[in-house]
């Protein structure tokens, strides 16, 4: 992005030429001909559009007969739609599992051509050292790429061990490196409301550097709400609902309406302007987490976009959620969001508008993109070597450590229980009984109840948090994973301790991934040895893995729709109700640690 924010600086240089290629006193670099411009900035589709580009901006909307010269690439829409291209307002790169260069190559195809990413993943594995990592692979790629500095790192430094810890002298520092452009979701809302002074003294750090602030509040209403707003946060993600949507436009808040990989809120929360009639100027289409099989065979935002439209929302206006209205949240709408003079020449040509087909797609003036292929050459980013060895456990684990031990030798005990729910970011906190057996309390697979570890995986420290979940319908010895939010310690999974044992060991001995083991075998594995999260493979490789592992899982009897999104967030202990990590079970509704027997 420091690549782009000296552009834009320069942007008084080049004003004159941009002047003389609109009046045909020189001629364009290129002319995009006769399209259907989609206007973002009027609402309208206007027919029989041309535009001018020089270097990497318009010059001309209109008739551009006169800026064609000898030298000029003429591109023939041929009445194709023209719009803007699309800007995903929120998104974790690293939930793709794949580089930022990886991610991309899927999503420039697909016509996204800037991305605010919150790096907190990465951040919370390696510090500043992993946010300056995306940065710096940033500079290098013909997609804009914004950051937003990790507000919540760790998110709850009391419940779990982090593998870094950005304070507010941290998150300052962050705030002044240049493509920084706001503090990231600040989803310690708990914090916020009580008035913590290292919350509140990171928010205040960013609006001291003229910085927006982003939040992630979990069904918050009312004057809680309001003072959350009150604090200058001007944006959530976590709304699910049509009633979270309206209150949040209310109160002048921009609403993320997100349809990720397993978080699908487009339907519920669009309704707030579909039938309540909300002006959409405020809303932002957004993905959040989206793996790389949701975006090799669905799409990126124009899989939101159509989406939307699906749901009954104009093309115009999906458009426009995915372009100017993030454009102008962010503060950058004279640089991005629209096809207009000045702008970048951040252009998609549409063959379908209603089910957003991405024919050919121009950043920064440029064909990079055409018929769902890259055109352009993306250089192969490299990676430090703690980056690469990143999973340090205390020694090597053994059946023993996933025992739980029981306040009897036979019989039931009452156990406090995670049940997932297919779907969504939340949990239920329910009470069950489980059989115990030699003192030890077992899993209860024909009830889908599975014993669930939690492994300090940063420090070495030997901690393991111990629980149960319900759920998902598997049929499993084991799964494991380093994807888990948001310290992204190890999670194992399984009916079986000797197979939660090797699919932990296997795990570290690749530097992280996701691997399923049954009886001794393993039965698939994604290795992501770049801090636990992403893979150094193709982005496609990667896919076919994950859907290898998928059809495992429901070979294994689970149907559920991307159920590893909800397994990787059952660490999360910053939302409701019930979550496991290393230090134990913790009730995040009255947020404090709880004893696993009740």
């Amino acid at each position: 992005m420091t690549r782009f924010l000296g552009r834009r600086s320069k942007f008084h240089e080049i004003t004159k030429l941009l002047v003389d290629v609109a009046l045909g006193r020189i001629k364009a670099d290129l002319v995009i001909k006769n399209g259907v411009l989609v206007n973002v900035n009027s609402g309208e589709i206007l027919e029989g559009v041309d535009v001018a580009v020089k270097g990497d901006r318009i010059a001309l909307v209109g008739e551009a007969d006169h800026c064609i010269g000898q030298d000029t690439v003429v591109y023939y829409a041929d009445g194709k739609y023209l719009a803007p291209g699309f800007l995903d307002a929120h998104v974790h790169v690293e939930s793709s599992m794949v580089t930022l260069t990886q991610f991309a190559r899927a999503v420039l195809p697909r016509g996204t051509t800037t991305v605010f990413i919150d790096p907190h993943e990465v951040a919370n594995v390696l510090g500043l050292e992993g946010v300056k990592l995306m940065l710096q692979e940033a500079e290098n790629l013909p997609l804009k790429v914004f950051v937003t500095v990790p507000s919540c790192v760790p998110a709850n430094p009391a419940f779990e061990t982090a593998g870094a810890i950005l304070g507010p002298r941290e998150v300052e520092e962050a705030l002044s490196w240049d493509g920084v452009i706001a503090l990231g979701e600040m989803m310690n809302y708990p914090g916020v409301l009580a008035g913590d002074a290292e919350v509140h003294a990171k928010i205040a750090a960013a609006l001291r550097a003229g910085k927006l602030v982003e939040g992630h509040d979990a069904g918050l209403l009312g004057r809680e709400l309001a003072a959350y707003s009150a604090a200058g946060i001007t944006s959530s993600h976590e709304l699910t609902t049509k009633r979270d949507a309206i209150e949040r436009l209310r109160l002048g808040m921009y609403v993320y309406m997100r349809e990720g990989s397993a978080w699908l809120d487009v339907a519920e929360t669009v309704k707030a302007i579909t039938e309540a009639g909300l002006d959409s100027r405020h809303a932002c289409l957004v993905t959040d987490d989206r793996e790389s099989e949701s975006l090799v065979k669905q799409g990126h935002m124009d899989h939101v976009v159509r989406r939307a439209i699906e749901e009954g929302v104009d093309p115009i206006t999906a458009i426009q959620m995915a372009t100017i209205n993030p454009a102008e949240h962010y503060e950058v709408a004279r640089e991005i969001g629209s096809i207009a003079p000045a702008r970048f020449a951040d252009i998609l040509v549409i063959s379908s508008l209603s089910r957003v087909r991405v024919e050919a797609v121009f950043a920064d003036g440029r064909l990079v993109a055409k018929d769902g292929r890259m055109l352009t050459y993306l250089p192969r980013p490299s990676y430090p070597e703690n980056a690469m060895r990143s999973v340090r456990l205390k020694r090597g684990l053994e059946p023993r450590d996933f025992e739980v031990r029981a306040p009897v030798e036979e019989g039931d005990v009452k156990v406090r229980i995670i049940e997932a729910i297919e779907g969504n970011v939340l949990t239920k906190h329910v009470v069950d009984q489980l059989e115990v057996k030699n003192s030890l309390v077992l899993p209860s697979p024909d009830r889908w109840i599975y014993e669930l570890a939690v492994v300090e995986r940063h420090k070495g420290t030997g901690k393991i948090g111990l629980g149960f979940v319900k759920g998902f319908g598997f049929r499993i010895g084991a799964i494991a994973t380093t994807v888990a939010h948001d310290s992204h310690n190890m999670i194992v999974m399984g009916c079986s301790r000797e197979d939660m044992a090797l699919a932990a060991n296997k795990l570290a001995e690749l530097g992280g991934g996701i691997i399923t083991v049954k009886d001794g075998e393993v039965l698939s594995v994604v290795e992501l040895p770049i801090a636990g999260l992403m893979s150094t493979e193709p982005v496609e490789v990667v896919a076919e893995k994950l859907e290898k592992t998928y059809e495992t899982w429901r070979r294994l009897g689970c149907e559920w729709v991307s159920p590893f999104m909800t397994i990787s967030l059952l660490a999360l202990d910053v939302l409701p109700e019930l979550r496991l990590t290393d230090k134990g079970l913790v009730d995040t509704v009255n947020f404090r640690l709880v004893s696993l027997f009740a």
